[in-house]
């Protein structure tokens, strides 16, 4: 099977032929039809993150395929099946995380494309617990950005706490954050989107932000103060500055969710005015699988629109190179098929 692989922090992927791997016990063979490209492969390929993955590794996990083989364990899935394997990979399902419904919190969790190879090959494995099916009617383009894109996304709107009537920023219009406002606009929030490409811009009004502001000409903070202030930000642009943007356009009681890690990424406020004015500084990582069930029904329902471009699996460095070039208002998808 082909597999693009890192074999170092500091040189290109590699796109090789490996032999299949074959599922045992809980495990599952999952032929891929599509694995999505994620700004998280890109840190796991260069090292970037405290906790590094080891090299040689597969990369991925936005994987959308069939079901080809399973484990012995395996009794809820039939070969035949789509399903999505995600970033969780597994958990312990024992821990007070685990049991409380907060499995990404667990600290023996498995991260696919991370800890255990990963969707950027033809063929993967993955735990049957953990995967997820996808409803009938979902294209499985766009099934894998959903798988992370989506999934992340949601839970950030979740952590916070949009409403009807409330105000929620959204900073950074690209393959997260255009999913982002449509999960905040289906929460009933009024949203203001920020960016500082015009043609992410122009996509956030399509989509139909109520308020859109370009942050290279524009003071972010000012504009959204003078519509009574944020009563959430949620923070997707890779850069210490827009996170400083969006706090300082909360207003009392604002919640800022800061969901993109930039390498060594910080962000420093003065605690006086988070005490003062009582605001919340919070982490969003990724979602249950029960959230992705929701993701996953929300599109079937035809409440969301994925924003997606194919690429070859062969191409994968040029893929990367596109997607850090910030150019991309769409999300990256290898086509296995």
């Amino acid at each position: 099977m082909k597999a693009a692989v890192v074999e170092s922090f500091t040189a290109p992927l590699v796109v090789e032929d490996r032999p299949v791997p074959e599922p045992a016990g809980r495990q599952v063979l999952v032929r891929m039809e599509t694995s999505g490209l994620c700004h998280t492969d890109v840190h796991a390929a260069h090292g970037d993150w405290p906790v590094k993955p080891g090299p040689p590794f597969v990369p991925g996990h936005e994987g959308v395929g069939i079901v080809e083989a399973a484990g012995e364990r395996v009794r809820h899935l039939s070969v035949g099946d789509r399903i999505a394997v995600p970033w969780l990979g597994s958990a312990c399902g024992r821990c007070d995380f685990c049991v409380s419904g907060r499995e990404t919190l667990c600290l023996e969790q498995a991260n696919t494309g991370y800890s255990v190879d990963g969707t950027h090959a033809e063929y993967a494995l993955a735990d049957g617990d953990y995967v997820m099916p996808v409803p009938e009617g979902i294209d499985p383009l766009d099934a894998a950005p959903l798988t992370c894109a989506g999934l992340t996304t949601y839970q950030a709107v979740k952590v916070s706490g949009a409403c009807p009537g409330s105000r929620v920023l959204v900073s950074g219009i690209g393959g997260l954050g255009h999913l982002a406002l449509q999960y905040a606009r289906i929460s009933g929030a009024e949203t203001v989107a920020v960016d500082i490409t015009d043609e992410k811009l122009a996509l956030a009004r399509e989509l139909g932000a109520g308020h859109v502001l370009d942050a290279r000409t524009q003071d972010v903070a000012d504009e959204v103060r003078r519509l009574g202030g944020a009563d959430a930000a949620i923070c997707l642009a890779v850069s210490d500055e827009s996170f400083l943007a969006a706090c300082r356009a909360l207003r009392r009681n604002g919640t800022l969710v800061l969901v993109a890690l930039p390498a060594g990424g910080s962000l420093e406020r003065p605690v006086s005015e988070t005490v003062l004015d009582a605001r919340t500084v919070t982490g969003s990582v990724v979602g249950t699988r029960q959230d992705l069930a929701e993701v996953f029904r929300l599109h079937r329902l035809g409440r969301t629109r994925v924003l997606r471009e194919t690429r070859r699996l062969e191409d994968v460095n040029l893929a990367i190179d596109e997607l850090m070039s910030g150019r991309m208002t769409a999300r990256i998808v290898f086509d296995l098929r």
